[in-house]
């Protein structure tokens, strides 16, 4: 293959593309870390020293950290950190943030890859089921409580499911830890709160594809041939429907990442969202502006991730962007 036919390439016009937009969308996630944190009101100095220390003492500090330099200069310094792998140093401890974010990030990462794996473990197959069993207008009833039990799940936002989830299951029931991280079954409660509303949103997609599907040709000529269920459904049915239930996971990724700073807050989990909780209350702003910076450029990764993901399954996805 020349030069000439390998920039041409479906896969190349399609990794380049994709590269440019995640740097593009990586410089607009840095710039507003770094100014949102600064266009919100309070004194972070000040908060962090107590409403007792000197003016001179504050002075002092917001010298040290260069917070009394043009917005421009700090921006460049904080670009020239970043690029060194400095994220800061917290006001409130004193400590390195990226020291923080990497003792954080693997307890987030667990719950987010967890609840998704999750949501597609359920989803999947559920959808496939519910569409054979309601299809052509077969047990109403069943596609009435379907709908109303998923639609329900979808409108309810994650921290409320949280605080349902421990009220009835650790309070009530007394079946999980109310909060922490201490073993395998206090990933439940976390993992769940993340999951039941990408899963029930899933499982409405998966049915309306499997839907379509089941009406194929293909499919009404598999059962004329007296196919057994199994095949005519896991071998024929499930890789059509798969693509576009695998997009439409892949959507919901990115606000599943981005729903763990309530959930992590809810069940005190260890990880980057309840950090960045007690550093907003605390104006503790190196902190939040690195942890906002890392779960943006976490979305934006496993956006990258799941493209790639689905262009591996469907090659044709690639070219038809060109």
């Amino acid at each position: 293959m020349t030069a000439s036919q390998l920039l041409r390439h479906p896969w190349t016009v399609f990794l380049g593309r994709r590269g440019v937009r995640l740097l593009l969308s990586l410089g607009v996630v840095v710039t507003a870390s770094f100014a949102m944190i600064r266009l919100i009101p309070g004194d972070p100095v000040r908060a962090a020293l107590g409403v007792d220390a000197s003016p001179g003492l504050v002075a002092a500090r917001r010298h040290d950290l260069g917070l009394d330099t043009p917005f421009l200069s700090q921006y460049r310094h904080y670009l020239d950190g970043l690029l060194h792998g400095d994220l800061g140093t917290s006001l409130v401890t004193g400590a390195p943030v990226a020291e923080l974010v990497r003792t954080r990030l693997p307890a987030t990462l667990e719950i987010a890859v967890l609840a998704f794996l999750a949501a597609l473990a359920v989803a999947l197959p559920g959808g496939l089921l519910a569409a054979v069993r309601t299809r052509d207008g077969r047990r109403p009833r069943t596609e009435l409580v379907f709908t109303a039990v998923t639609a329900g799940l979808t409108g309810v936002p994650d921290f409320v499911l949280a605080a349902g989830l421990t009220a009835l299951l650790a309070v009530g029931l007394q079946l999980l830890p109310v909060a922490g991280a201490a073993g395998a079954e206090s990933l439940v409660l976390p993992v769940l709160a993340l999951s039941l509303a990408p899963t029930a949103v899933l499982l409405r997609i998966v049915r309306v594809e499997a839907l379509k599907v089941l009406n194929e040709d293909y499919l009404r000529t598999a059962r004329s041939k007296r196919l057994s269920p199994a095949r005519r459904y896991l071998r024929h049915a499930a890789p059509n429907m798969a693509s576009a239930a695998l997009t439409v996971a892949g959507s919901l990724l990115p606000g599943l990442i981005a729903g763990t700073v309530l959930v992590e807050k809810v069940f005190a989990w260890p990880g980057i969202g309840s950090a960045m909780a007690q550093s907003v209350v605390a104006q503790d702003y190196p902190v939040v502006q690195a942890m906002v910076l890392v779960l943006g450029t976490t979305v934006l990764l496993s956006g990258l991730l799941v493209d790639v993901l689905l262009t591996l399954l469907d090659p044709r996805s690639a070219i038809r962007e060109m």
